[in-house]
């Protein structure tokens, strides 16, 4: 026997909506169960003898509280599988949505859903009446013979409204996604404001993930090949002081080397230092930047105000930005002096670094100054630079400073 593709259709839809419908009975109906054991509670607890206490309140309350979330994990299954509608997922903070339908809306759901699956049944009975009354003892059809017109009248009704179920039980569906999607769904603010703070999770996850590896570099590149640069160093220098009676060129050759290794680690060194010193993990910022200012190549006057330790994120991006900046003032600014300024007011740690030199400098034409904003940035920070051509030029930044 071929079903027609309609048919099919309208079965296959039936289908789905009563397993959504049944599923929604249990649903819907555990708040209500809640309500009344925490209601015989109450009674138990007012009236004489009591037993329970107020431990006997609390619990039903503490259930029916909890499991507004993981009812409404179980109704975005039901929709998205049953239904094909993924609502959001809604957080502890949105508990006043979740108990409205739960506890207020779901339970009038429940009662239609219990009314529609009655229905079913009734009008299947009432439908199959003709069959199932010869399951009855024949003594009573025979006592009975006019049992026959009133089933048929019931037959008939029951056909009827089985004709009508799939409307009625689409028309529940329908409404329940309506209201689902109304009550548990974000708006699209909400939405774009969930998005911007899961971004911005991933971003500090991301910033903390960059600022660990190059703490990692940082260590191996002290303890592995820096270590192993000063001990070559090392032996060529005693190359070159024991070794007397070598041939001037091979002497020759031993000094090139020897030269170009100290050169080799005072330039791993001031790698390392750009990385991540270890000073300021041990120390924190006012030192690192003691020892940058110390290091520079024309005057630094350096004068911080720091009441207590920021955030390793941030104080690594406060030690880069001034870094980068002492060394783009030492190439290019053609400076003889340079100021930074580092204070903490509030939440925001303020980094200014100012130099006397010829200005001109645009973070829109250097890939470097592009750097340390884009830097800035990565932690919510503020980037501002004024370098009007002939100088002086000032840089300042802002970052915010959680402890």
């Amino acid at each position: 026997m071929t079903i027609p593709p309609r048919l099919r259709r309208v079965l296959v839809r039936l289908r789905r909506d009563l397993l959504f419908i049944g599923a929604g009975v249990p649903l819907h109906g555990i708040p209500p169960l809640l309500c009344i054991w925490a209601c015989l509670h109450i009674a138990d607890i007012l009236g004489p003898g009591t037993t329970w206490g107020t431990l006997g309140l609390l619990i039903p309350v503490t259930l029916l509280v909890l499991s507004a979330y993981g009812l409404t994990e179980a109704q975005r299954w039901r929709f998205r599988t049953l239904c094909g509608v993924d609502l959001p997922r809604l957080r502890l903070r949105e508990g006043k949505r979740q108990w409205g339908y739960n506890c207020l809306i779901g339970p009038l759901f429940g009662l239609l859903e219990l009314a529609v699956l009655a229905v079913v049944v009734t009008a299947l009975a009432a439908a199959t009446s003709l069959v199932w009354i010869f399951a009855v003892d024949w003594h009573w059809r025979v006592e009975h013979r006019g049992y026959a017109t009133p089933l048929g009248y019931a037959t008939v009704a029951g056909l009827l409204v089985l004709a009508a179920v799939p409307a009625l039980a689409g028309g529940l569906v329908r409404l329940e996604n309506i209201v689902g999607r109304a009550v548990l769904y974000v708006s699209r603010s909400e939405e774009l404001e969930r998005r911007v703070e899961d971004l911005t999770e991933s971003r500090a996850g991301a910033v903390d993930a960059a600022d660990a590896e190059r703490r990692r570099i940082e260590r191996d590149l002290h303890d592995g090949a820096q270590q192993r640069l000063v001990a070559l160093a090392l032996n060529l220098g005693l190359a070159k002081a024991t070794l007397k009676d070598l041939p001037p060129e091979a002497r020759q050759v031993i000094e090139e080397a020897h030269r170009d290794a100290k050169e080799a680690i005072e330039e791993l060194n001031s790698l390392v230092r750009g990385l991540h010193p270890a000073v300021l993990d041990e120390l924190g910022l006012d030192a690192a930047l003691s020892g940058l200012a110390a290091r520079a190549p024309l005057p630094v006057r350096l004068w911080t105000d720091l009441p207590g330790r920021a955030a390793p994120a941030v104080e690594a991006v406060a030690y880069f930005v001034v870094s980068e900046a002492l060394n783009n003032v030492a190439k290019h600014a053609e400076a003889t002096r340079a100021e930074v300024t580092v204070t903490r007011l509030g939440e925001i740690l303020r980094v200014v670094v100012a130099d006397d030199g010829v200005g001109g400098a645009d973070p829109a034409r250097g890939s470097g100054l592009k750097g340390l904003a884009q830097r800035v940035r990565s932690v919510d920070g503020a980037f501002r630079m004024s370098s009007p051509v002939g100088g002086p030029t000032t840089m300042t930044v802002e970052l915010p400073c959680t402890t």
